[in-house]
């Protein structure tokens, strides 16, 4: 079983390389501030490292997912996604239901008809801790932070 991850960008397009800008379109990361959710392959392990400076990402728990669900989930027409949609549009009862599918890749994001790829997250409540151009290992925000992804996402809901 392949870990998900919650993917954001933290940086804008200044002194962006092509390659990177092509990464990151391919991501679906157009914007600071906007949240993916991908599957652990080693093809998205490329891209994550590919645009390390400009992104940070972690394994993402079930409840963090019900909450951005609940919260920052649109789909298509800017409505949100609510518990009767889920229960119209898939064989879940609740959006709790939902996220503990999707962490335990019994059913992907795509699959659900309407919805929105990105997550339109705010900026941290109480700013970065860290620097936004530096490395999550040497003192800063940027790459892979494993769980600690979670409580900057409740921070950014």
């Amino acid at each position: 079983m392949s870990k998900i991850f919650a993917v954001i960008r933290l940086r804008g397009n200044s002194g962006l390389h092509p390659d990177v800008k092509a990464t990151l379109s391919l991501l679906k990361l157009h914007k600071p501030h906007h949240m993916v959710i991908v599957e652990c392959t080693q093809s998205i392990q490329g891209m994550l490292k590919k645009a390390s400076n400009w992104i940070t990402w972690g394994e993402l728990s079930a409840d963090v997912l019900s909450l951005v669900l609940k919260k920052r989930c649109y789909l298509i027409g800017n409505k949100k996604l609510t518990d009767d949609y889920v229960r119209k549009y898939t064989k879940y009862t609740s959006i709790d239901e939902l996220a503990n599918a999707i962490i335990n890749n019994e059913i992907k994001l795509k699959e659900i008809s309407k919805l929105k790829p990105v997550f339109r997250l705010h900026p941290p409540s109480g700013g970065y801790k860290k620097s936004i151009k530096k490395q999550y290992g040497n003192g800063g925000e940027l790459g892979y932070r494993g769980e600690a992804i979670n409580s900057l996402i409740k921070r950014m809901i």
